[in-house]
């Protein structure tokens, strides 16, 4: 008979193998897609310029996608936290070798700093392909450490903080991505579409990174009483209390 931890093994196998399976199909419809519009680089004014029903297609697949991974985890997970952790787990692997196969198939991106256009909803999200592998890779330790056999963790009531300090991070990764799209966009949708960025703030989004790795502390108690203490004296100082007060 299969021991917990063995059936947690091979529930992360199994997840792992179905999202590098989807990562192939997803670089191989895009290579596919790209090569229609000569876009193998993405980095161009308009880098998707499709309309009509493909590009209505094109922006449902997208979506699908997402519904993809998040129904894997869903069917993986036997509660809310491991369905969430095996979200993680599809997202961030089929994002890493995504990557990987397209380099294979295309022979791009040719470093970690080209740029991409990582979604089209609700407008295009660009960043060096080294951000968003960056983020997978959190969401995997994430996945991994949160789907793993019961182990010690912090206290229970100080959860909901250090999820407070992941949503910021992934609000201001969002920006980043979004920016220069959003900045463009008063000036009309086709100005939005054309427009490339210049520059990627890194050292902001290394904050946003350091935030959204914030939940991993829950799995490492020096680290947990660490972030906990942070995570009391800044909501503190917002609220206008001392720790001792509340």
């Amino acid at each position: 008979m299969m021991t917990r931890g063995a059936h947690v093994r091979r529930r992360w196998l199994l997840v792992v193998t179905f999202a590098i399976a989807m990562a192939w199909v997803e670089a191989a419809t895009v290579y596919d897609l790209r090569m229609m519009v000569d876009r193998v680089n993405p980095y161009q004014a308009d880098p998707l310029p499709i309309g009509g029903a493909l590009g209505r297609v094109e922006l449902v697949r997208e979506a699908a996608t997402l519904v993809m991974l998040l129904t894997l985890g869903a069917l993986a997970g036997r509660t809310r936290r491991s369905r969430l952790a095996y979200s993680a787990i599809a997202f961030g692997v089929w994002d890493l070798f995504y990557y990987v196969f397209l380099k294979a198939i295309s022979g791009w991106p040719v470093s970690l700093f080209d740029w991409d256009v990582l979604f089209l909803l609700p407008v295009p999200w660009w960043g060096p392909v080294l951000a968003p592998a960056c983020i997978a890779v959190l969401m995997i330790v994430w996945g991994t450490l949160a789907s793993g056999p019961a182990r010690s963790r912090g206290s229970a009531p100080m959860a909901p903080a250090l999820w407070r300090c992941n949503i910021v991070g992934v609000v201001l990764a969002l920006y980043l991505f979004m920016a220069d799209a959003l900045h463009a966009l008063p000036h009309g949708t086709q100005a939005m579409r054309s427009v490339l960025p210049r520059a990627f703030d890194w050292p902001l989004f290394g904050l946003a990174l350091v935030l959204m790795a914030a939940p991993i502390a829950e799995f490492c108690p020096p680290l947990f009483r660490v972030t906990s203490a942070w995570a009391i004296s800044i909501r503190s100082a917002v609220i206008g209390r001392r720790p001792t007060d509340v």
